[in-house]
């Protein structure tokens, strides 16, 4: 069967690195507070860069995943941001976490900035 001019194999391959992305992501913002580890006087550094990197990987995995999609960049960009605020949501629900809207901020800064270099041609793979 075709798909929007690819095969059901061609658009698992695209989506399943998103997918599988997601899912790394869902399972370390599972962690209960006392499973993660600090970094000392650079904890925030790291973990505020931690967030920004995931997601600017989610967002160019996503722009990858839509492909062709008519406004891919926009498309890539509300996939990354939906699913940072549905990630804080979730970690309501863990143990010593909760959801804080500066991570969807710096969530939505990274996918911008990953999405941005990529249509700048600063990230040359697509």
């Amino acid at each position: 069967m075709v798909v929007n001019g690819r095969s059901w194999r061609q658009t698992a391959v695209r989506w399943l690195p998103l997918l599988t992305w997601m899912g790394l992501i869902f399972v370390l913002s599972g962690q209960a507070k006392t499973d993660i580890p600090s970094f000392g006087v650079w904890d925030l550094l790291i973990k505020k860069g931690a967030h920004f990197l995931a997601y600017a990987v989610l967002a160019w995995l996503a722009l990858w995943a839509v492909g062709e999609a008519k406004r891919p960049y926009a498309i890539a960009f509300i996939i990354a941001v939906l699913y940072a605020v549905s990630d804080e949501y979730h970690q309501t629900f863990v143990p010593g976490r909760n959801g804080q809207w500066l991570d969807v901020l710096i969530d939505s800064i990274g996918a911008l900035t990953a999405l941005m270099s990529h249509r700048w041609g600063i990230l040359p793979f697509s």
